[in-house]
């Protein structure tokens, strides 16, 4: 769903844009709204992020996060069961990532100079350690992460409402991690970054989805244990029901 922002917000945006000077900030963006409550229900969500440039040129945005450690395992046949035999390592890995930009990202600037700034999947510095061969625990990754929604597949559009004015829609899955996520705008002239703003992006969960899962993660066996107790209370009370019938 496409949000359509308040001609106000719009009003003060310009008015921002126009008190920091033109020429001294080249490239000015803000988002509608940096925390994403995930509650009981939570079906995804678009956050709208807007921005202004001084003078024609791309625009590049990279949502990245959190950065934790995470494993791929790779099965094979062993003896006739099939287990796991490779496991490799991907340091500081970011479990989210999508990009947009206004036109095709390899039209807008090289690929050392993509590389360089990590836009674009195919761009992003994966450390593999582990493994010998690292391009294909590489490819099982993003093909993972990308199957799951956490990667893009294609890149979002960006969209300039005059050529000064900018905006897209970042979207996040029901299943996005919790955690802290940058928004990264590039301003791209010539093949080059001449200017680039990082913007600070909160998913947490709140309400009684937030104190079952703090809960969980800060006592897991007791956690499991409860849960035991439950699925078996409910099983007995099953049996009951079905008995007297």
């Amino acid at each position: 769903m496409i949000r359509v922002w308040p001609v106000a917000a719009w009003a003060a945006f310009l008015v921002l844009f126009a008190m920091t000077g033109a020429r001294a900030q080249p490239l000015v963006a803000d988002l509608s709204d940096h925390l994403v409550a995930i509650t009981t229900g939570f079906t995804g969500t678009e956050v709208l992020l807007f921005g202004a440039i001084d003078e024609d040129g791309d625009v590049a945005i990279v949502v990245r996060g959190p950065e934790v450690p995470l494993l791929v395992r790779r099965k094979a046949r062993i003896a006739g069961v099939w287990a796991n035999r490779d496991e490799a390592r991907f340091a500081g890995a970011p479990a989210f990532y999508a990009v947009a930009s206004n036109r095709p990202i390899a039209d807008i600037a090289p690929h050392a100079e993509l590389a360089r700034n990590q836009i674009g999947v195919e761009n992003l510095a994966l450390e593999v350690t582990g493994v010998e061969d690292e391009a294909l625990f590489r490819e099982a990754f993003i093909r993972n992460k990308r199957r799951d929604g956490l990667y893009s597949d294609e890149p979002g559009k960006v969209s300039f409402l005059t050529g000064r004015l900018f905006r897209t829609d970042i979207y996040f899955p029901a299943n996005v991690p919790v955690g802290t996520y940058t928004v990264q705008v590039f301003l791209v002239r010539d093949g080059e970054v001449v200017s680039a703003q990082t913007t600070p992006l909160v998913i947490s969960k709140v309400g009684v989805g937030a104190e079952i899962f703090l809960f969980a993660n800060r006592h897991s066996a007791l956690y499991g244990l409860l849960a035991i107790v439950v699925a078996l209370m409910a099983g007995w009370v099953a049996s009951a029901v079905f008995r007297k019938a």
